[in-house]
């Protein structure tokens, strides 16, 4: 009984971590667009505070904890957002480019926590609790990566595709963003619910490539 209980006690501790850091792995993703802007030559994010690690200035109560947790526990993926990054596209040379480039910054910060983690992970061999911890770190990282380039607004994807429009376009399209979100999440529900993982059959296979491109 007491080693039952002591490896339900680890379980418990290793998904608090886990969830820990994918909830870091989101501000990161948020500050990386923030960065990226004002390199670009938007400093919008920056002057509201936006370029800090303190999750107070990212946390979006529904997209940040209760949305990644509502899908961790019902779905068995986690998939959330940050307050979005305000951007003022009028202070870029290219809005378009650009806009699409600082989009990019995210998903490629939380594969870039995948390949970091990827290291400890083959680092750690031997130590199987390091390397279970790393390895989901890395899944949830590319699913984030993965799902957020999808090209539908809200997600970034949306605006990496945008850079390929027309002027004319591009606004039609990224004017759903207000109601796109809420159409993702019931249709995330939805197909999950029915047994028909509409979003994860889009998103499991490249993030299963590059997992076996790490060897994992």
């Amino acid at each position: 009984m007491g080693t039952e209980l002591s490896l339900k006690l680890i379980s418990s501790i290793t998904t608090a971590m886990i969830i820990g850091v994918v909830f870091y792995s989101i501000i990161i993703h948020e500050v990386s667009h923030a960065l990226v802007a004002r390199w670009l030559g938007d400093d919008t994010a920056s002057r509201q505070g936006r370029l800090s690690l303190n999750p107070l200035k990212h946390i979006d109560w529904f997209g940040t904890v209760i949305l990644p947790l509502l899908l961790y526990f019902s779905a068995g993926f986690i998939w959330g957002y940050a307050k979005p990054v305000p951007i003022n596209p009028y202070n870029f040379n290219n809005y378009k480019r650009d806009m699409g480039i600082s989009a990019l910054a995210g998903p490629l910060s939380n594969i870039l926590i995948g390949f970091f983690f990827a290291i400890i992970y083959h680092l750690a061999n031997g130590f199987l609790l390091i390397q279970q911890f790393s390895y989901m770190i890395i899944y949830f990282n590319f699913l984030l990566a993965f799902f957020n380039l999808i090209p539908i607004p809200p997600l970034d994807g949306s605006k990496v595709l945008g850079m390929f429009l027309s002027d004319n376009a591009y606004f039609r399209w990224t004017a759903q963003e207000r109601k796109g979100m809420m159409v993702l999440f019931i249709i995330i529900l939805a197909s999950n619910f029915m047994g028909f993982n509409l979003f994860g059959r889009i998103v499991l296979p490249p993030v299963r490539m590059l997992m076996n491109l790490l060897g994992l």
